[in-house]
């Protein structure tokens, strides 16, 4: 009897249980189209398209904002941003994805916000309807002006 040693059938058991593990382990959701955009009216802050990239992990998600609506007036530094964007949930609720994550962002440039986050559920279908965004303590307030497309999220 060999002790502290495997045998070959011992490695191949092995290697079939861990095999079988990997092809019980549930697959990660992905949500899709990935990427969208809209149109957003800001008021006396501008207008113009943003693009929305979520992603998902199980049930929770992120959502980042890139829009020419609204256009910095100074150097806004990281996570400096505040942001709330409400989001039609299956065709008659809402949810709010929230928070104050941004890039660094040159004065004249596009907002950048995001990830956002937010929860979902299997099945939910998500597109957006507005954007708040608080900088230097001013509120912007943008609605869509036109429906997301491709359409919405779907998680």
């Amino acid at each position: 009897m060999r002790h502290g040693k495997l045998g070959i059938g011992s490695l191949l058991g092995v290697g079939i249980a861990l095999a079988g593990t990997l092809a019980m382990a549930p697959a990660s959701a992905a949500v899709t189209p990935d990427t969208a955009t809209l149109s957003f009216d800001c008021g006396s802050y501008g207008s113009g398209t943003a693009t929305l990239t979520a992603t998902q992990n199980g049930t929770d998600a992120t959502i980042s904002v890139s829009t020419s609506a609204i256009t910095s007036p100074i150097d806004l530094g990281a996570n400096s941003v505040t942001s709330q964007l409400t989001l039609t949930k299956n065709g008659s609720d809402t949810t709010v994805f929230s928070g104050s994550s941004n890039p660094a962002i040159p004065a004249g440039s596009a907002v950048s916000t995001g990830p956002l986050t937010g929860t979902v559920a299997p099945g939910d279908q998500l597109a957006g309807s507005s954007l708040q965004v608080v900088v230097l303590g001013i509120t912007a307030t943008c609605n869509a002006t036109s429906p997301q497309s491709p359409g919405p999220f779907v998680f």
